[in-house]
């Protein structure tokens, strides 16, 4: 499985960060990352230099094999609590879709 992560401007994307949301996202998945060939992970501050509850948002996009990309979105307090909510949320979507794959 391929990991990629994005950030904006204001975020310093480097790669204890990449490595950090590798670590927090793919433990997150679990046993799913095995049906995983691609995770891209968007890092952005969405008021920049202003500050304020919730403006870091994360998107997670999963590119499950056979199947079309599923994509969630968190906004948290800091990156690392970002990258936390959107690997819940993105384990979650996976698991209905895949739970929907194996009733058919």
């Amino acid at each position: 499985m391929q990991f990629q992560l994005n950030t904006d401007a204001n975020i310093q994307g480097d790669d204890r960060l990449a490595e950090v949301a590798e670590t927090l996202v793919t433990s997150a998945l679990g046993h799913l990352s095995d049906r995983l060939t691609r995770i891209e992970v968007h890092l952005v501050d969405v008021n920049g230099a202003k500050g304020g509850n919730d403006d870091i948002r994360c998107t997670v996009e999963a590119r499950p094999e056979g199947m079309q990309p599923q994509t969630v979105t968190h906004n948290d307090a800091n990156v690392d609590a970002a990258l936390r909510g959107a690997g819940k949320k993105i384990r979650s979507l996976l698991e209905s879709e895949f739970g929907k794959l194996g009733r058919r």
